[in-house]
C-alpha cells in the first residue's frame, strides 16, 4: 500500500481527527489517529496488517513465532498481525500499572516475538511492553506498528517497522502554539477519562 492508500483507510474510517488532543504521553497534538476506528472493520484491519507484513524483512518475518501487543490499543492490531503472519497473538495488561501476561498467556523461554503496537509516539509504552515480554521469557526480535508518530525518532531498542511514519508535531502542554492553545483539549485515546 502507498502512503496515500494507508491514509485513505484512516480517512474512510473517520479515524484521522483534527483539533487539540492530549496524547497518552501527556504531549499535545493537532492531529490524532484513532486506530480503534480504523480497525473496527475487520477487512480494513486485515488489509493494513497484510501490508505491514510486507514491510517486514524476510529474515525477520520467518523468525517470528508469536505476536505480543500491549492492551488496549495494540490488541486488535496484534491479533490481525498474528493472523497475517500465521502465528498466535497474545496481549499484555497493566492491572497494577506494570505490563504483564495474564489470562493463561505464556511464552516459551527464548520464543521469538514481534511486539505489535497500534501507534508509537514516544516509544515509552513500547519499551515497557518489550521489557515485560523479556521478563516473561520471550525474545523480542522486532517491533511493528500501524503508525509511527515519532517520525523515526522513537528508539525501541529493537528493529522497528511501522506501516506509515507521520511527522505530526507534538507539544509540551506548557509550550503550545497559539492556534492550539485557543481550542479546548480532549483526550481521545484508550486512557481517556470516562
Amino acid at each position: 500500500m502507498t502512503e496515500d492508500e494507508i491514509l485513505g483507510e484512516f480517512r474512510a474510517a473517520e479515524a484521522l481527527l483534527e483539533g487539540h488532543f492530549i496524547l497518552s504521553s501527556g504531549l499535545r497534538s493537532s492531529r490524532y489517529l484513532q486506530c480503534a476506528r480504523v480497525l473496527m472493520d475487520p477487512a480494513r484491519g486485515a488489509r493494513l496488517a497484510e501490508a505491514l507484513v510486507r514491510v517486514l524483512p524476510d529474515d525477520v518475518r520467518r523468525r517470528i513465532e508469536v505476536v505480543v501487543s500491549p492492551a488496549m490499543g495494540g490488541v486488535i492490531a496484534g491479533h490481525e498481525m498474528g493472523r497475517a503472519l500465521g502465528v498466535e497473538a497474545m496481549f499484555l495488561e497493566r492491572p497494577e500499572g506494570v505490563f504483564e501476561l495474564r489470562r493463561g498467556f505464556r511464552l516459551v523461554p527464548g520464543q521469538c516475538v514481534l511486539m505489535m503496537e497500534d501507534v508509537v509516539t514516544t516509544g515509552l509504552s513500547s519499551r515497557e511492553a518489550i521489557a515485560a515480554i523479556g521478563r516473561a521469557g520471550g525474545a523480542v526480535i522486532a517491533a511493528a506498528s500501524l503508525v509511527d508518530r515519532s517520525n523515526g525518532a522513537a528508539d525501541l531498542g529493537v528493529p522497528f517497522f511501522p506501516l506509515i511514519r507521520l511527522d505530526v508535531p507534538s507539544y509540551d502542554p506548557a509550550d503550545l502554539p497559539p492556534e492550539l492553545a485557543a481550542i479546548p483539549a480532549i483526550k481521545p485515546g484508550s486512557r481517556a477519562a470516562p
